[in-house]
């Protein structure tokens, strides 16, 4: 399985910030959209980078609640880990489980095409190992 077959599933929409934007606005954006993490668009709408649920919580560690009137390009991650739409899914739950990051932007053709989570892996991987799973019941059965 690749990471089409996952961006299929749960669709291409991609919630982005300007780096300008405040850890506020980040933190409203992401508690409305229920989600951790969001792209950061630079010039020509480009990626900036990305922020997350932890590098908010890291900013406010360091910087206590003033942090929150910061720019989000301050607070973001910089070198983003990304993959392509042909990545193998269990490459990528290897990837992200040994860098410790929960959010993977997917690029195609020097485009944004996506974002994956660990959850989306995940989830992924379950139906795969239950299509599996029923695929060798009905073998039992037909022995």
């Amino acid at each position: 399985m690749t990471v089409t077959s996952i961006l299929a599933a749960k669709g291409r929409n991609v919630e982005s910030i300007e780096p300008t934007a405040t850890l506020t606005n980040a933190v409203k954006r992401l508690t409305e959209k229920k989600i951790g993490a969001l792209i950061v668009r630079g010039s020509g709408g480009r990626l900036a980078g990305i922020i997350s649920e932890r590098d908010i919580v890291r900013a406010l560690a360091a910087r206590g609640a003033s942090a929150l009137d910061e720019p989000v390009g301050q607070s973001m991650t910089r070198e983003v880990v990304t993959c392509g739409v042909n990545d193998e899914i269990a490459s990528l739950m290897e990837r992200m489980t040994r860098g410790k990051f929960r959010h993977m932007p997917v690029i195609t053709k020097d485009e944004l095409a996506g974002v994956i989570s660990i959850g989306d892996v995940v989830k992924d991987r379950l139906q795969a190992m239950e299509q599996e799973t029923e695929a060798m019941r009905d073998y039992i059965r037909s022995a």
